[in-house]
């Protein structure tokens, strides 16, 4: 078996949606396209594909191979091409990972951009908080906003991310400003729950570090349903600046605590390597700074 060749026709028959048209467009019979496939799922000792009289989807284990031969065929593409005249003209498909709320409001624009400057690439953009295994999910890179990037990976900093504590107007006429972390105990406190220290607030002040132990009658995993929350009036949030930048510009919220500091993340964008860089990969990573001012976009609430 044409491992290659398996691999080509595979992502053929998912993109098609049956054996039939993918047969159809590789002009080739149905029952060759079906053995290689099967033959393909002998060799990996699992099943890719769920069949049915009326259509085929993908297996858990055909969704990660599948992106896998995507990122491959992708490769290899672009490895022929190299030996030609456009060996650095940036094209095929760029998969990224993003977490999900920066994704909604800040990546479209860039995207647009990008596009403009390149438009033989194919961006598609995965939206999670989860992260990934690039290499395993077929991923060319991810933005990642974190501490520090673990040293598997290739990280290149974009841009600061500030964690602000805040609340809405409404909420401190009813219920008072905290006028320092101790005291967010007898306030209601809207917790972001993923991730490990759920719960818990750190700070920097006067009398040096402090974590604060926070609770509320509100959780969620995403932020800007707390966000909207806090709008609403219902308790106070600690998040990224990226997230309630706006808000605090135009008052909806107000900073807590400002004699208090909280630690500082950062914006990365992560790939697997540094070696045989594809020119997709090359462009979007030296796009993404120029793109990116210190303080990001999201801080202009800063300059007032």
């Amino acid at each position: 078996m044409d491992k290659l060749t398996a691999m080509q026709i595979f992502t053929r028959v998912v993109d098609a949606g049956s054996f039939v048209k993918a047969a159809d467009q590789l002009d080739i019979s149905t029952s060759a396209v079906s053995r290689l496939v099967a033959e393909l799922e002998a060799h990996l000792n699992t099943r890719l594909l769920q069949r049915s009289t009326r259509k085929l989807s993908l297996t858990e284990a055909g969704r990660l191979y599948h992106g896998r031969c995507l990122q491959i065929l992708g490769d290899v593409a672009e490895a022929e091409s190299e030996l030609g005249q456009e060996g650095q003209r940036p094209f095929g498909l760029l998969r990224i990972n993003v977490p999900v709320s920066f994704g909604q409001l800040h990546l479209s624009p860039l995207i647009s951009a990008y596009q403009q400057a390149h438009p033989d690439v194919i961006v598609e953009v995965e939206l999670t908080d989860r992260s990934v295994d690039l290499v395993e999910e077929g991923f060319d890179l991810a933005l990642r906003i974190s501490s520090q990037i673990t040293d598997t990976l290739v990280a290149r900093r974009l841009a600061t991310i500030r964690i602000v504590t805040a609340a809405a107007p409404s909420y401190l006429a009813k219920h008072g400003r905290p006028l320092s972390p101790a005291d967010l105990a007898n306030h209601n406190c809207l917790i972001y729950t993923h991730g490990t220290r759920r719960g818990e607030w750190d700070f920097s002040g006067p009398d040096g570090d402090i974590t604060v132990k926070v609770a509320g009658h509100f959780r969620a995993n995403n932020g800007d349903l707390l966000r909207r929350a806090a709008l609403a009036g219902e308790g106070i949030i600690c998040e990224p600046s990226f997230l309630i930048g706006e808000d605090l510009a135009s008052g909806a919220l107000e900073i807590l605590l400002p004699d208090y500091a909280t630690p500082e993340l950062a914006l990365y964008a992560v790939y697997p390597s540094r070696r045989h860089l594809s020119a997709k990969i090359r462009s979007f990573i030296d796009f993404l700074p120029a793109q990116m001012s210190e303080p990001p976009a999201w801080d202009g609430w800063m300059k007032k």
